[in-house]
């Protein structure tokens, strides 16, 4: 970011932000960035292909002088130099935290000041740990203001098969489907595995994998293919979502009644609502993409994305690029130079299109 002239600064849990300002700094930014914490033992491609893309998206422009936007902002989640410290409660705790957190979460800050890891340590300790000296209360000053930003794009890879099997080198984002996260918990009684006769069991195992089923079957009968359900079920349509975890949560009343263990606990851990690709954002990437001469897909994203919360705060839109055999999560994950170099020809395009809006 130094490199390329940014102002750069960071805030309280570790976002990093690179600000190319112009004459008329107090407008609102183009922005981009993503993520460069993972799963582990993961792929390298998912979020930091959005943030390497995004410099050298601005490198880009500042060589072709196309962007006459004042301000141009890069944010990034979490620098690599930092990552054991304190990454490790963006997926334990809740998905996306930081990005949560910049757009305004009240309700994670309160968790926060009393989440620990799976090793007791506290979200605070962990960050005072990896150098970040701060109070439970400054997690506040980690909210964006709302007028900050005229747009926010995000570059990544699909991390699904769609494009490559299509052979279409752009993914356009229309809508972001959201997750909701149940935590259950049944209670039964142990027993010897072969003295216990079968009329007298109450097997917690079997009725979680009943409920397991469960699932798959009311998200089959969604009647949309943008319904899916595994470990939690998304969707673009919030209704369409919840209904399914009201039929899951009967499902595992009844389940507990029939194999006679408890229901001890049915919690909504995160319930976060889709979001949409705003319309001028949608029409700047069809504009790069005609440009560049890019055949391009109008899609769904049914994958979880930082740009799903700077929705809430921004105009927001997404490129996709293809990735090797849909593969995420795992390490096989891979995107080519090519299409890795169009997803930064669209991402600084798109960028240049919004700057003279």
């Amino acid at each position: 970011m130094k490199q390329l002239g940014l102002s750069v600064r960071e805030d309280a849990v570790g976002n990093i932000f690179g600000r190319w300002v112009g004459s008329e700094a107090e407008l609102g930014a183009v922005a981009t960035g993503s993520h460069v914490d993972a799963i582990p033992f993961s792929g390298k491609y998912d979020g930091v292909v959005g943030v390497l893309g995004a410099l050298e998206a601005i490198s880009v422009l500042q060589r072709k002088t196309l962007l006459a936007w004042p301000a141009c902002v890069i944010q990034v989640w979490f620098p690599a130099k930092k990552i054991l410290g304190v990454c490790r409660f963006s997926y334990v705790h809740s998905l996306k935290m930081c990005s949560r957190l910049m757009a305004g979460s009240k309700e994670l800050v309160q968790s926060l000041k009393r989440t620990v890891d799976n090793h007791n340590v506290s979200f605070v300790d962990a960050a005072d740990s990896a150098g970040y000296k701060i109070h439970p209360d400054d997690l506040h000053n980690v909210f964006l203001n709302q007028d900050a930003y005229f747009a926010f794009i995000e570059l990544h890879i699909e991390q699904g098969p769609i494009l490559e099997k299509e052979g279409i080198p752009i993914g356009i984002v229309t809508a972001i489907a959201a997750p909701a996260s149940i935590k259950v918990e049944f209670e039964g009684n142990g027993g010897h595995a072969g003295a216990v006769l079968m009329p007298a069991r109450n097997d917690v195992g079997l009725a979680a994998a009943e409920l397991a089923l469960a699932v798959e079957k009311h998200v089959l009968e969604s009647g949309s293919i943008d319904t899916v359900g595994t470990v939690d079920v998304r969707d673009v349509d919030e209704k369409r979502r919840n209904d399914v975890i009201e039929k899951v949560h009967k499902s595992a009343i009844d389940i507990s009644k029939i194999r006679g263990v408890e229901l001890s606990e049915f919690k909504i851990i995160n319930q976060d609502p889709p979001a949409l690709s705003d319309k001028s954002v949608i029409n700047a990437m069809e504009f790069a993409a005609k440009q560049l001469s890019l055949e391009y897909k109008l899609m769904i994203s049914r994958a979880y994305h930082d740009s799903l919360f700077m929705a809430r705060i921004s105009p927001m839109g997404m490129i996709f690029i293809p990735c090797y055999k849909g593969y995420s999560h795992k390490p096989e994950e891979y995107a080519s130079p090519e299409d890795m170099a169009n997803g930064v020809q669209m991402l600084a395009l798109t960028m240049a299109k919004l700057s003279l809006e």
